[in-house]
């Protein structure tokens, strides 16, 4: 991917119609309600939209993701932040090394969705969440194909480990909210 073009995919992520679709603020209550985490983990952080709004809670941001020019341009975002490499299926992090692990629109991308919430479930202390897009189609965002089932995250979140999974629907996406026994 040439310089250019990682530019443009940063300008399209953080566009003002793009942001608004993710209801940060929203979203960001509700992973942190009843919470008080000084650690995040923000899996497959992009250009760091997410990871910026915990460390605006002044929370330490580590965000991992299998693009190293996505994580140049969260670095610029987030200086404060911890960005490295990674893919969601295979975190090198000890066991519950974050009170919050957090996917921002990744469970549809990976190959193993169930592994990649595993993953997240043996890192978190407290909280794993994931914010999907709705199954529904759409012109924005990925085709339905691509598109979790809400049944399906539950279920997949179920084998994971989870015992209970809050799930909230947005204006424009779904948050699944799980929280660790």
């Amino acid at each position: 991917m040439s310089e250019n073009k990682a530019f443009t995919d940063v300008k399209k992520l953080r566009s003002p119609e793009r942001v608004a679709l993710l209801e940060i603020d929203r979203v960001i209550d509700l992973v942190l309600e009843d919470l008080s985490p000084v650690l995040v983990l923000d899996v497959g952080t992009g250009s760091g939209i997410f990871a910026g709004a915990f460390a605006a809670q002044a929370i330490q941001v580590t965000g991992i993701d299998i693009n190293p020019k996505m994580l140049e341009e969260a670095q610029k975002f987030i200086e404060q932040g911890f960005f490295q490499v990674a893919n969601a299926e295979s975190i090198p992090h000890p066991d519950r090394s974050f009170e919050i692990v957090f996917l921002g629109h990744v469970l549809h991308e990976v190959n193993d969705p169930l592994k990649a919430l595993k993953e997240a479930r043996r890192l978190a202390d407290y909280r794993v969440a994931a914010l999907e897009w709705p199954y529904v189609e759409e012109e924005i965002g990925p085709p339905l194909s691509q598109r979790l089932k809400p049944e399906d995250v539950e279920a997949m979140a179920k084998k994971a480990g989870f015992s209970k999974v809050d799930v909230f629907v947005l204006k424009h996406m779904i948050l699944y909210r799980m929280d660790v026994d």
